[in-house]
């Protein structure tokens, strides 16, 4: 397991490939972690795809009780410099699409384009995180599985892929409740709209078509206010890498051709 510590808490991370190619990191959603983006590694091989675990999740320690969007973004950037990493492509999905929106904003310097999935500038109400952390606080993680997996994944994926849902569940499970508290309170407190108007690198959004929590309408909603930002839509709910695998991957890929005039 390799991890990096220097200037903040420690940061668990996988780095697959080979020098030169360039790096692509992807940033993963709030109850899961790194494991979340193994459909992508086959198609996306050309690459070092780097990979960590958010802020109290999978193997990275929480730190401090709180943190930001901008202390997640700014562990990227811890990332990037301890492997000598100048620019990179960046790929989030939902929470790890709000680091994306700040890395674009505040360090599009380090980028060579950003992908934003299942996301939004703000995602649900205060009311609304503030009960699931209350929820996670006295029962832990475990209490809000059947909800989570019908936001994730829509009913008729579930049905034909329960190996892909036992293993998202299992994340969930495994995840602290102090993690977890953490980065929810991190994605209540954030909002991009301020600055989103300021990202200047090539920028992908990706909605999931049946995707309940960050919908369409917000998808396309990041895509109009980023500049020159393109749109894609694909046939999932939340966790779209997931379910819509191969459209995923084929959006993906096109805009990453697309940046690097292939």
């Amino acid at each position: 397991m390799a991890f990096v510590d220097a200037g903040g808490p420690k940061i668990h991370y996988q780095l697959d490939g080979q020098a030169p190619a360039p790096v692509l990191v992807f940033a993963h959603s709030l109850g899961t972690d790194l494991s979340m983006w193994e459909p992508q590694l086959p198609a996306f091989a050309r690459y070092r795809i780097l990979r960590h675990d958010l802020r109290g999740h999978g193997g990275s320690a929480l730190g401090p009780a709180t943190c930001s969007i901008e202390d997640l973004g700014r562990d990227v950037l811890r990332l990037l410099d301890s492997l000598a990493v100048t620019r990179a492509h960046f790929c989030g999905l939902s929470i790890g699409g709000q680091v994306g929106q700040w890395l674009g904003a505040h360090a599009g310097g380090r980028l060579l384009s950003l992908t934003l999935c299942n996301t939004a500038a703000r995602i649900g109400t205060r009311e609304t995180w503030n009960a699931r952390i209350q929820l996670v606080r006295e029962g832990g993680t475990s209490v809000l599985v059947p909800g989570i997996l019908e936001r994730w994944f829509t009913a008729g994926f579930r049905a034909a892929s329960p190996q892909v849902v036992a293993q998202a569940e299992a994340t969930v499970r495994v995840t602290g409740r102090a993690g977890y508290a953490a980065l929810c309170a991190a994605v209540r407190d954030h909002d991009g709209t301020a600055y989103l108007s300021r990202v200047g690198v090539p920028t992908l959004v990706v909605a999931g078509r049946f995707d309940p929590v960050t919908t369409p309408a917000d998808g396309r909603a990041l895509a109009e206010v980023i500049p020159g930002a393109r749109y894609a839509e694909v046939p999932a709910a939340h966790l779209s890498n997931l379910e819509a695998t191969e459209p995923f991957n084929a959006a993906l890929a096109a805009f990453l051709d697309s940046v690097e005039g292939r």
